[in-house]
């Protein structure tokens, strides 16, 4: 048998890692953004969510149009826009032309992931999928974990426009490698074996039948469906507080140096790489063994469970190196569910699985859009960092009960 299904997991992985490069770069660059644009923390943290608002925006519909068209053609094209605008995200000379160019850069950033799922759901089979999954964010998350020292690294020699130029051109190579590289359909690919093909096949979902207001209305009330949305909107509000705002908290609040800051700010998302991959193999162990509710749900609820307790004491730790640990070990909490949260997206919604899981993407970006908004403002008004980490605490706790609840089983209406 051939194994030309992990070339396009490979080729998945690079895409992980090239936007968690372009995501993180900016908080870590923020101080100096800042700096020269004489920017307030309330008008950085719109500069942040114009990018979260715009990914949510354009998230279903790119997801819908992947399933229509095929994600070969869409997933170029996202990578080239959002390269393109991380870029001209250079050329920002003051608050509005850099909240416009990176609401630009959501919009065509949206959709990557739930394409990228539904990729999975073509090529991947079954019993192969919350290791894929938790492989693929594991890619996403050491690329951002290693951000903040490889900027620090090139910002002395590039300058921060000079960092945003270097990281935009990384897309057009992976752009290239897509094009030449991946086919829609397993089968006509060239370097595929009938017994790869066969192996796919076993596991794998029937094509998408578009089915307008109806297929909304089906997700808007199937219980499963809106759990995960639910259970997913802690996970991106918690991330973006990583990508944003933790750099200064760590900075004015716990009273890290430069070089503390090089290794815990990114220290998150370095342990999230860890637990991406036991995630992913833990959750289809256990979907094995135990059946996929013990698999899935199970390992979102005493993921989600763990996060609260940590991010709760980070809140008041007097430690400043107990409260990053802290932290880190929330993240990678929260980030220890996300295999079983896209590979249950892929089972609940069957056919329709790339639109289930933008669904789902989408309420995490809508935690994202607030969550550095919703910081800049406690920390205005109560001066009080410990507000933001108690309502993070909040967050994740509810996505515990959440995940109670939820029952991979049952697939949508017509998918059995």
């Amino acid at each position: 048998m051939t194994h030309v299904r992990y070339r396009v997991v490979g080729y998945c992985v690079a895409l992980a890692a090239v936007t968690y490069l372009d995501r993180v770069c900016i908080s870590t660059l923020a101080p100096q953004i800042m700096r020269e644009l004489h920017l307030s923390r309330v008008e950085m943290s719109y500069v942040f969510s114009a990018f979260t608002l715009a990914y949510a925006l354009f998230e279903i519909p790119t997801a819908w149009w992947g399933e229509k068209v095929g994600t070969r053609r869409v997933l170029a094209r996202i990578v080239g826009w959002w390269s393109t605008f991380t870029m001209l995200t250079a050329a920002a000379w003051n608050f509005w032309a850099l909240v416009v160019t990176r609401f630009l850069f959501g919009a065509g950033e949206a959709g990557a992931w739930p394409n990228v799922a539904k990729t999975f759901s073509r090529w991947i089979p079954a019993c192969e999928r919350g290791r894929v999954q938790g492989i693929f964010f594991m890619g996403a998350h050491l690329a951002g974990g290693f951000t903040p020292a490889l900027v620090a690294l090139l910002t002395p020699h590039l300058g921060w426009r000079g960092v945003f130029l270097a990281f935009g051109g990384l897309g057009f190579l992976w752009v290239a490698g897509w094009l030449h590289g991946y086919r829609d359909d397993p089968a006509a690919h060239p370097a595929i074996s009938p017994e790869e093909v066969k192996f796919i096949d076993e596991g794998r979902v029937r094509e998408a039948s578009h089915g307008g207001a109806s297929l909304w209305r089906l997700l808007a009330s199937n219980r499963n469906v809106i759990l995960l949305c639910v259970t997913y909107f802690s996970n991106g509000y918690g991330f973006y507080f990583l990508i944003t705002w933790l750099p200064t908290y760590l900075e004015q609040q716990r009273g890290f140096s430069k070089a503390g800051l090089s290794l815990f700010a990114g220290l998150p998302l370095l342990l999230s790489v860890f637990a991406d991959l036991f995630g992913g193999i833990a959750t289809d162990r256990l979907a094995r063994r135990f059946g996929l509710r013990a698999g899935r749900a199970g390992v979102g609820a005493v993921a989600y469970l763990l996060a609260a307790g940590a991010i709760l004491a980070a809140a008041f730790t007097p430690s400043a190196l107990a409260a990053a640990a802290l932290i880190a070990l929330a993240a990678a909490a929260s980030m220890f569910t996300l295999a079983a949260s896209w590979a249950a997206c892929i089972e609940v919604g069957g056919r329709h699985s790339g639109v289930v899981s933008a669904a789902m993407n989408t309420t995490g970006q809508a935690g994202g859009i607030l969550s550095p908004i919703v910081l800049a403002y406690l920390v205005e008004w109560f001066a009080d960092w410990r507000l933001p980490l108690i309502a993070m605490c909040i967050l994740y706790f509810v996505s515990f009960v959440g995940w109670l609840f939820i029952d991979p089983n049952r697939r949508l209406a017509g998918e059995d």
